[in-house]
């Protein structure tokens, strides 16, 4: 469902969000994530031997989010960084929250 090196595309609230195939489809395609119990979420939490390691991945994933003007919320600490996407005008999940997913997940391979 994602493509190699997609962006995110603006997103208005009269937009359709994924449907429930849509979104087993793309989790099958993004190691890590997962479907948070709403439904309305998609969350990973990636786990570091240090804080430094965290803070970087959290600092790439900002500026990502920047770029991409697609903000997920983040918690992060000594050894981990959790991240969860959702697309808040659609109350749901949209294909740039697949899109944003995909991403961080080779940022964090190339960093690894």
């Amino acid at each position: 469902m994602v493509d190699a090196s997609p962006h995110c595309i603006p997103c208005r609230k009269t937009d359709a969000g994924l449907t429930p195939q849509e979104i087993e489809d793309a989790l099958n395609d993004l190691p890590g994530w997962k479907l948070t119990e709403s439904g309305t979420a998609i969350v990973r939490r990636f786990s570091f031997s240090n804080y430094h390691q965290a803070w970087t991945l959290v600092n790439a994933v900002s500026l990502l989010a920047e770029a991409e003007n697609h903000h997920p919320d983040i918690r992060f600490g000594w050894g981990y960084a959790e991240i969860t996407f959702t697309t808040h005008a659609i109350g749901g999940l949209h294909r740039n929250d697949m899109i944003m997913a995909h991403t961080i997940n080779r940022l964090h391979e190339t960093n690894a």
